[in-house]
């Protein structure tokens, strides 16, 4: 990462001075850059006028606006802007809120400066993973636009294939994301309102794959397939499913046949080992870097039985999940090429 931009909101004044003097090395080698507000509402202001802060240190308690109704709005700004919530020791409902909320990490008062400082730099760690994320898939998109065959056949056959056809076994989570009644919207809307809607319901749920750090592993008509490998995959994995349909119930789309539409988001998440690795033709040089399995397969076929608004998770994740996660049980369904019905559960908050 290059140079790291913070903002700082704290209402009291002396912890500019000690953040400048605590830490004066790094600012004085280019390292890092701060930006200091009063409240929330000139923080929010810079944030807007400031695209490249990547970090917020925020304070709980302000005037005019409060860290907790500034952290739900950093959250809409950008996932990509992580914030450190400050707060009073032994503060666990304002902690727990923020947490829920999309705070990354806290420190209490009196800030402990060695504390701040290894969870500063983890935090720009996580920032600096997503962003590269954010890159490749871009880099990865405009390859697939614009190389084509005659580029390609530069390549030499055996180092392509060699290079494209190593597989692996994996742990771990991959989440169907659909969007219901969508079908309807591609058969009485014209083509530029579909393809309108589609990109941005596609982005709201790119974006919050990305802020848990998981991977769009393919569009596959109205629907998402993503994958989340690492320390707690499926936690991450429900995190960003629930922010996906918290964002898509929010939105309502006024269409020119003077019908309303409001999109909604049927999910399925299963969690397991799978094979990851190159699939489709080096014939023709279409493939698919991807998970399949009957982990993957499950996970499809959760998502298929999820009514507009469901996260449904099977046994296994539920044993995992619900001591940090609210869940309810469904009941048991019959799935394709399973013997006996499977318990499923869905996922509140």
């Amino acid at each position: 990462m290059n140079k790291a931009k913070m903002l700082v909101v704290d209402d009291e004044s002396d912890l500019e001075l000690l953040i400048k003097q605590k830490f004066r090395r790094q600012i004085r080698e280019g390292l890092y850059q701060f930006v200091f507000a009063p409240n929330g509402v000139e923080a929010f202001k810079l944030l807007q006028e400031t695209p490249d802060i990547d970090l917020v240190l925020s304070d709980i308690n302000m005037p005019l606006m409060d860290g907790l109704t500034l952290l739900s709005k950093v959250s809409e700004l950008s996932p990509l802007i992580k914030v450190i919530m400050v707060s009073a020791y032994g503060d666990m409902d304002n902690i727990r809120t923020a947490m829920n909320r999309g705070a990354f990490d806290f420190v209490c008062k009196p800030v402990n400066f060695e504390d701040l400082e290894l969870t500063v730099q983890k935090t720009l760690v996580h920032v600096q993973q997503l962003r590269d994320t954010l890159q490749a898939i871009k880099e990865n998109n405009i390859l697939r636009m614009y190389v084509d065959e005659n580029v390609l056949s530069f390549m030499s056959r055996k180092e392509f294939e060699s290079a494209i056809m190593v597989n692996e076994t994996v742990e771990a989570t991959v989440v169907f994301m659909d969007i219901c009644g969508f079908t309807a919207i591609t058969e009485n809307a014209d083509p530029d309102t579909v393809v309108h809607l589609i990109n941005k319901y596609f982005d709201v749920m790119v974006k919050e794959i990305i802020a848990q750090g998981g991977h769009v592993d393919k569009f596959m008509g109205d629907a998402v397939m993503a994958v989340f490998r690492g320390e707690y995959h499926l936690d991450h994995a429900i995190e960003s499913a629930l922010a996906v349909r918290s964002h898509i119930a929010a939105i309502q789309e006024n269409l020119l046949d003077h019908t309303t539409y409001m999109p909604r988001v049927a999910i399925g998440i299963n969690s397991g080992e799978m094979i990851s690795g190159n699939i489709g033709s080096v014939s023709l040089r279409r493939l698919d870097y991807t998970v399949i399995g009957d982990t993957v397969n499950v996970a499809q076929r959760f998502q298929s039985v999820a009514k507009p608004g469901q996260i449904v998770i099977g046994q296994d994740a539920y044993n995992k999940v619900k001591e940090s996660f609210n869940c309810q049980p469904v009941g048991e369904v019959n799935l394709k090429n399973k013997a006996n019905p499977l318990m499923i559960y869905e996922v509140l908050e």
